[in-house]
Protein backbone atom coordinates (compact mmCIF):
# COMPACT_ATOMS: atom_id res chain seq x y z
CA UNK A 1 0.00 0.00 0.00
CA UNK A 2 2.97 2.61 0.56
CA UNK A 3 4.21 1.63 -2.08
CA UNK A 4 1.00 2.38 -4.23
CA UNK A 5 0.95 5.87 -1.83
CA UNK A 6 4.85 6.85 -3.17
CA UNK A 7 4.00 6.17 -6.70
CA UNK A 8 0.52 7.76 -7.06
CA UNK A 9 2.69 10.85 -5.13
CA UNK A 10 5.11 10.64 -7.92
CA UNK A 11 2.89 10.65 -10.82
CA UNK A 12 1.56 13.78 -9.06
CA UNK A 13 4.92 15.47 -8.86
CA UNK A 14 5.72 14.85 -12.88
CA UNK A 15 2.45 16.59 -13.56
CA UNK A 16 2.38 20.28 -13.98
CA UNK A 17 0.61 20.75 -10.65
CA UNK A 18 3.47 19.15 -9.09
CA UNK A 19 6.27 21.37 -11.06
CA UNK A 20 4.07 24.35 -9.73
CA UNK A 21 4.23 22.86 -6.13
CA UNK A 22 7.45 22.38 -5.99
CA UNK A 23 7.92 25.96 -7.26
CA UNK A 24 5.54 27.45 -5.06
CA UNK A 25 7.61 25.93 -2.12
CA UNK A 26 10.99 27.46 -3.67
CA UNK A 27 9.69 30.88 -4.23
CA UNK A 28 8.66 30.53 -0.13
CA UNK A 29 11.44 29.69 0.75
CA UNK A 30 13.55 31.98 -0.97
CA UNK A 31 10.85 34.95 0.32
CA UNK A 32 11.26 33.41 3.67
CA UNK A 33 15.47 34.19 3.74
CA UNK A 34 15.23 37.35 1.83
CA UNK A 35 12.88 38.50 4.40
CA UNK A 36 12.58 38.09 7.71
CA UNK A 37 8.34 40.16 7.37
CA UNK A 38 7.63 37.70 5.14
CA UNK A 39 6.30 34.65 7.22
CA UNK A 40 4.31 36.76 9.16
CA UNK A 41 0.34 36.79 9.57
CA UNK A 42 -0.18 39.90 8.76
CA UNK A 43 1.94 39.54 5.82
CA UNK A 44 -0.01 36.42 4.59
CA UNK A 45 -3.38 37.92 4.70
CA UNK A 46 -1.94 40.92 3.14
CA UNK A 47 -1.24 39.25 0.13
CA UNK A 48 -4.54 38.08 -0.72
CA UNK A 49 -6.07 41.38 -0.23
CA UNK A 50 -3.92 43.51 -2.99
CA UNK A 51 -4.68 41.12 -5.37
CA UNK A 52 -7.97 39.69 -4.45
CA UNK A 53 -10.06 40.86 -7.14
CA UNK A 54 -7.38 39.49 -10.15
CA UNK A 55 -7.77 36.49 -8.40
CA UNK A 56 -11.65 36.51 -8.11
CA UNK A 57 -11.45 37.02 -11.65
CA UNK A 58 -9.06 34.30 -12.74
CA UNK A 59 -11.45 31.34 -11.58
CA UNK A 60 -13.73 32.26 -14.51
CA UNK A 61 -11.06 32.78 -16.61
CA UNK A 62 -10.27 29.36 -16.33
CA UNK A 63 -13.33 28.26 -17.45
CA UNK A 64 -13.15 30.73 -20.56
CA UNK A 65 -9.70 29.52 -22.13
CA UNK A 66 -10.19 25.56 -20.99
CA UNK A 67 -13.46 26.34 -23.26
CA UNK A 68 -10.65 27.33 -26.59
CA UNK A 69 -11.93 31.07 -25.79
CA UNK A 70 -10.63 34.34 -24.52
CA UNK A 71 -11.81 37.52 -22.56
CA UNK A 72 -9.40 40.17 -22.77
CA UNK A 73 -11.98 42.95 -21.86
CA UNK A 74 -12.57 41.62 -18.13
CA UNK A 75 -10.39 44.11 -16.81
CA UNK A 76 -12.59 47.36 -18.41
CA UNK A 77 -15.96 45.20 -17.75
CA UNK A 78 -14.44 46.05 -13.73
CA UNK A 79 -13.82 49.62 -14.59
CA UNK A 80 -17.05 49.88 -15.98
CA UNK A 81 -18.92 48.19 -13.34
CA UNK A 82 -17.40 50.14 -10.96
CA UNK A 83 -17.99 53.48 -12.49
CA UNK A 84 -21.54 52.36 -12.96
CA UNK A 85 -22.49 52.05 -9.70
CA UNK A 86 -20.18 55.06 -8.20
CA UNK A 87 -22.05 57.42 -10.63
CA UNK A 88 -25.51 56.22 -9.16
CA UNK A 89 -24.11 56.23 -5.93
CA UNK A 90 -22.76 60.18 -6.61
CA UNK A 91 -26.42 60.68 -7.66
CA UNK A 92 -27.89 59.32 -4.75
CA UNK A 93 -29.54 55.97 -6.15
CA UNK A 94 -30.77 53.48 -3.30
CA UNK A 95 -27.55 51.01 -2.66
CA UNK A 96 -29.50 48.24 -4.14
CA UNK A 97 -29.86 49.93 -7.26
CA UNK A 98 -26.36 50.80 -7.26
CA UNK A 99 -25.20 47.36 -6.75
CA UNK A 100 -27.68 45.63 -9.51
CA UNK A 101 -26.68 48.25 -11.67
CA UNK A 102 -23.41 47.65 -11.47
CA UNK A 103 -23.49 43.68 -11.73
CA UNK A 104 -26.28 44.10 -14.43
CA UNK A 105 -23.11 46.18 -16.76
CA UNK A 106 -21.53 43.61 -16.67
CA UNK A 107 -23.41 40.70 -17.31
CA UNK A 108 -24.28 42.81 -20.33
CA UNK A 109 -20.64 43.04 -21.47
CA UNK A 110 -20.60 39.73 -21.23
CA UNK A 111 -23.99 38.81 -22.94
CA UNK A 112 -22.74 41.11 -26.15
CA UNK A 113 -19.65 39.46 -25.97
CA UNK A 114 -21.52 36.14 -25.85
CA UNK A 115 -23.70 36.83 -28.98
CA UNK A 116 -20.95 37.74 -31.19
CA UNK A 117 -18.55 34.91 -30.36
CA UNK A 118 -21.64 31.91 -29.83
CA UNK A 119 -24.34 32.57 -32.44
CA UNK A 120 -22.19 34.44 -34.66
CA UNK A 121 -19.04 32.85 -34.75
CA UNK A 122 -16.71 35.67 -34.35
CA UNK A 123 -13.23 34.67 -33.02
CA UNK A 124 -13.32 35.76 -29.36
CA UNK A 125 -10.12 37.37 -29.50
CA UNK A 126 -11.35 40.09 -32.02
CA UNK A 127 -14.47 40.55 -29.92
CA UNK A 128 -13.14 40.86 -26.44
CA UNK A 129 -10.27 42.97 -27.73
CA UNK A 130 -13.01 45.14 -28.87
CA UNK A 131 -14.85 45.28 -25.99
CA UNK A 132 -11.34 45.72 -24.21
CA UNK A 133 -11.27 49.29 -25.73
CA UNK A 134 -15.04 50.04 -25.98
CA UNK A 135 -15.80 49.71 -22.12
CA UNK A 136 -13.13 51.24 -21.13
CA UNK A 137 -13.97 54.17 -23.56
CA UNK A 138 -17.58 53.75 -21.58
CA UNK A 139 -15.97 54.10 -18.27
CA UNK A 140 -14.09 57.62 -19.50
CA UNK A 141 -17.38 58.63 -20.54
CA UNK A 142 -18.88 58.03 -17.54
CA UNK A 143 -16.73 59.31 -14.70
CA UNK A 144 -14.57 61.65 -16.81
CA UNK A 145 -11.39 62.63 -15.93
CA UNK A 146 -11.83 62.83 -12.20
CA UNK A 147 -12.09 60.47 -8.90
CA UNK A 148 -15.48 60.02 -7.70
CA UNK A 149 -15.30 59.08 -4.18
CA UNK A 150 -19.14 59.15 -3.08
CA UNK A 151 -19.59 56.02 -1.77
CA UNK A 152 -21.57 54.99 1.46
CA UNK A 153 -19.80 54.64 4.55
CA UNK A 154 -21.00 50.92 5.29
CA UNK A 155 -19.62 50.00 1.73
CA UNK A 156 -16.05 51.34 2.47
CA UNK A 157 -16.22 49.46 5.46
CA UNK A 158 -17.23 45.85 3.71
CA UNK A 159 -14.54 46.52 1.10
CA UNK A 160 -12.13 47.26 3.53
CA UNK A 161 -12.20 45.97 7.25
CA UNK A 162 -12.65 42.22 8.04
CA UNK A 163 -16.01 40.88 8.16
CA UNK A 164 -15.19 37.10 10.13
CA UNK A 165 -11.79 37.23 11.34
CA UNK A 166 -9.72 38.70 9.28
CA UNK A 167 -11.33 37.72 6.01
CA UNK A 168 -12.35 40.24 4.36
CA UNK A 169 -15.61 40.18 2.11
CA UNK A 170 -13.83 39.50 -0.96
CA UNK A 171 -12.00 36.79 0.20
CA UNK A 172 -14.88 35.22 1.58
CA UNK A 173 -16.05 35.52 -2.34
CA UNK A 174 -13.13 34.15 -3.36
CA UNK A 175 -12.97 31.36 -1.15
CA UNK A 176 -16.56 30.18 -2.06
CA UNK A 177 -15.90 30.85 -5.97
CA UNK A 178 -13.15 28.46 -5.85
CA UNK A 179 -15.15 25.97 -4.11
CA UNK A 180 -17.76 26.27 -6.46
CA UNK A 181 -15.51 26.41 -9.54
CA UNK A 182 -13.26 22.97 -8.44
CA UNK A 183 -17.09 21.30 -8.06
CA UNK A 184 -18.59 22.50 -11.45
CA UNK A 185 -15.14 22.18 -13.56
CA UNK A 186 -13.83 18.73 -12.51
CA UNK A 187 -17.18 16.86 -11.28
CA UNK A 188 -19.64 18.13 -13.48
CA UNK A 189 -21.35 17.70 -16.28
CA UNK A 190 -21.23 21.01 -17.27
CA UNK A 191 -17.57 21.27 -16.90
CA UNK A 192 -17.07 18.10 -19.04
CA UNK A 193 -19.05 19.86 -21.49
CA UNK A 194 -16.37 22.74 -21.32
CA UNK A 195 -13.57 20.52 -21.82
CA UNK A 196 -15.00 18.63 -24.87
CA UNK A 197 -16.08 21.97 -26.89
CA UNK A 198 -12.48 23.08 -25.67
CA UNK A 199 -10.89 19.70 -27.41
CA UNK A 200 -13.28 20.30 -30.51
CA UNK A 201 -16.24 22.21 -31.52
CA UNK A 202 -17.20 19.93 -34.12
CA UNK A 203 -16.91 16.50 -32.28
CA UNK A 204 -19.22 18.17 -29.32
CA UNK A 205 -22.08 19.96 -31.90
CA UNK A 206 -22.25 15.82 -33.28
CA UNK A 207 -22.27 14.61 -29.77
CA UNK A 208 -25.30 16.59 -28.54
CA UNK A 209 -23.82 19.41 -26.86
CA UNK A 210 -25.47 22.62 -27.27
CA UNK A 211 -22.10 24.82 -27.87
CA UNK A 212 -23.53 28.15 -27.74
CA UNK A 213 -25.43 28.29 -24.89
CA UNK A 214 -22.41 26.96 -23.07
CA UNK A 215 -20.21 29.60 -24.47
CA UNK A 216 -22.77 32.01 -23.88
CA UNK A 217 -23.33 31.39 -20.06
CA UNK A 218 -19.69 31.41 -19.93
CA UNK A 219 -19.59 35.00 -21.15
CA UNK A 220 -22.23 35.84 -19.00
CA UNK A 221 -20.75 34.46 -15.85
CA UNK A 222 -16.99 36.51 -17.04
CA UNK A 223 -18.86 39.71 -16.78
CA UNK A 224 -20.80 39.70 -14.55
CA UNK A 225 -18.19 38.09 -11.93
CA UNK A 226 -15.42 40.63 -13.44
CA UNK A 227 -18.34 43.36 -12.49
CA UNK A 228 -18.61 41.82 -9.03
CA UNK A 229 -14.28 42.31 -8.56
CA UNK A 230 -14.25 46.13 -10.34
CA UNK A 231 -17.36 46.77 -7.52
CA UNK A 232 -15.28 45.13 -4.77
CA UNK A 233 -12.37 46.87 -5.93
CA UNK A 234 -13.85 50.60 -6.04
CA UNK A 235 -15.27 49.89 -2.15
CA UNK A 236 -11.54 48.84 -0.66
CA UNK A 237 -10.12 51.97 -2.36
CA UNK A 238 -13.20 54.14 -1.41
CA UNK A 239 -12.77 55.72 -4.91
CA UNK A 240 -13.04 54.95 -9.16
CA UNK A 241 -11.27 56.50 -11.94
CA UNK A 242 -11.56 55.93 -15.62
CA UNK A 243 -7.99 53.85 -15.26
CA UNK A 244 -9.82 51.74 -12.49
CA UNK A 245 -8.38 47.96 -13.39
CA UNK A 246 -6.86 49.18 -16.18
CA UNK A 247 -4.25 46.95 -17.25
CA UNK A 248 -5.29 43.28 -15.06
CA UNK A 249 -6.38 41.56 -18.01
CA UNK A 250 -2.52 40.44 -18.28
CA UNK A 251 -1.82 39.29 -14.75
CA UNK A 252 -5.38 37.84 -14.74
CA UNK A 253 -4.34 35.69 -18.23
CA UNK A 254 -0.82 34.84 -16.95
CA UNK A 255 -2.39 33.33 -13.56
CA UNK A 256 -4.41 30.83 -15.74
CA UNK A 257 -1.86 30.11 -18.41
CA UNK A 258 0.95 29.43 -15.76
CA UNK A 259 -1.63 27.08 -13.82
CA UNK A 260 -1.50 24.16 -16.59
CA UNK A 261 -4.16 26.12 -18.85
CA UNK A 262 -3.61 25.20 -22.45
CA UNK A 263 -4.24 28.30 -24.72
CA UNK A 264 -5.73 26.03 -27.51
CA UNK A 265 -8.14 24.97 -24.75
CA UNK A 266 -9.55 21.49 -23.36
CA UNK A 267 -6.81 21.23 -21.22
CA UNK A 268 -6.03 22.30 -17.55
CA UNK A 269 -7.50 22.31 -13.71
CA UNK A 270 -8.97 24.67 -11.39
CA UNK A 271 -5.80 22.71 -9.18
CA UNK A 272 -3.52 24.20 -11.41
CA UNK A 273 -4.80 27.39 -11.55
CA UNK A 274 -4.93 28.17 -7.31
CA UNK A 275 -1.14 26.32 -7.37
CA UNK A 276 -0.86 29.39 -10.13
CA UNK A 277 -2.22 31.89 -8.06
CA UNK A 278 -0.31 31.22 -5.09
CA UNK A 279 2.77 31.76 -6.64
CA UNK A 280 2.62 34.65 -8.80
CA UNK A 281 1.06 36.26 -4.80
CA UNK A 282 3.85 35.30 -3.24
CA UNK A 283 6.90 36.76 -6.30
CA UNK A 284 4.93 40.21 -5.90
CA UNK A 285 5.11 39.56 -2.32
CA UNK A 286 8.24 38.64 -2.01
CA UNK A 287 9.86 41.10 -4.73
CA UNK A 288 7.85 43.69 -2.80
CA UNK A 289 9.19 43.34 0.86
CA UNK A 290 12.32 42.76 -0.89
CA UNK A 291 11.93 46.32 -2.34
CA UNK A 292 11.67 45.79 -5.89
CA UNK A 293 10.05 48.34 -8.75
CA UNK A 294 7.09 48.18 -9.57
CA UNK A 295 8.27 47.98 -13.63
CA UNK A 296 10.43 45.08 -12.75
CA UNK A 297 7.50 43.00 -10.75
CA UNK A 298 5.63 43.93 -14.28
CA UNK A 299 8.54 42.47 -16.17
CA UNK A 300 8.90 38.94 -14.03
CA UNK A 301 4.88 38.84 -14.85
CA UNK A 302 5.65 39.02 -18.54
CA UNK A 303 7.89 36.49 -18.61
CA UNK A 304 5.74 34.12 -16.79
CA UNK A 305 3.46 34.87 -19.06
CA UNK A 306 5.63 34.01 -22.25
CA UNK A 307 7.05 30.36 -20.33
CA UNK A 308 3.61 30.12 -19.33
CA UNK A 309 2.75 29.01 -23.03
CA UNK A 310 5.99 27.85 -23.83
CA UNK A 311 7.19 25.45 -21.80
CA UNK A 312 4.04 23.06 -21.17
CA UNK A 313 4.03 23.21 -25.73
CA UNK A 314 8.26 22.38 -25.56
CA UNK A 315 6.72 19.29 -22.84
CA UNK A 316 4.22 18.37 -25.05
CA UNK A 317 6.90 17.95 -28.19
CA UNK A 318 9.50 16.23 -26.01
CA UNK A 319 6.68 13.42 -24.42
CA UNK A 320 5.80 13.49 -28.21
CA UNK A 321 8.98 12.68 -29.34
CA UNK A 322 10.01 10.60 -26.58
CA UNK A 323 6.46 8.20 -27.18
CA UNK A 324 7.72 7.68 -30.78
CA UNK A 325 11.17 6.54 -29.78
CA UNK A 326 9.65 4.18 -27.69
CA UNK A 327 6.97 3.03 -29.99
CA UNK A 328 10.17 2.57 -32.75
CA UNK A 329 12.26 1.41 -30.12
CA UNK A 330 9.42 -1.69 -29.46
CA UNK A 331 9.17 -2.24 -33.51
CA UNK A 332 12.46 -2.93 -33.52
CA UNK A 333 12.35 -5.17 -30.88
CA UNK A 334 9.54 -7.15 -32.48
CA UNK A 335 10.97 -8.02 -35.96
CA UNK A 336 14.20 -8.86 -34.17
CA UNK A 337 12.33 -11.31 -32.11
CA UNK A 338 10.33 -12.53 -34.93
CA UNK A 339 13.68 -13.03 -36.94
Amino acid sequence: MFQRFLTALWERLKSWEGLLLILLLATIFVNSRLTPAYLTFENQINLFELYIEKIIVALIMAFVIINGEIDLSVASVMGLAAGTMAILFEHGAPAPLALLSGLAAGALCGLFNGFWIAYVGLPSLVVTLAGLIGYRGLVYVLVRDRSITAFPDWLNRLGQQPLIGPFTLAMLIFFALAIAAVILLQYSGFGRYVYVIGNSKEVARYSGVQVHRVKMALFIASGTIAALAGMLYASRLGAMRGSTAEGFELEIITMVLLGGVSIFGGKGSIWGVLLSILIILNLHNGMGLAGLSGHLRAGVIGILLILSVLVPNLAGKVRESLGRQRRLQRAVETVEIEA
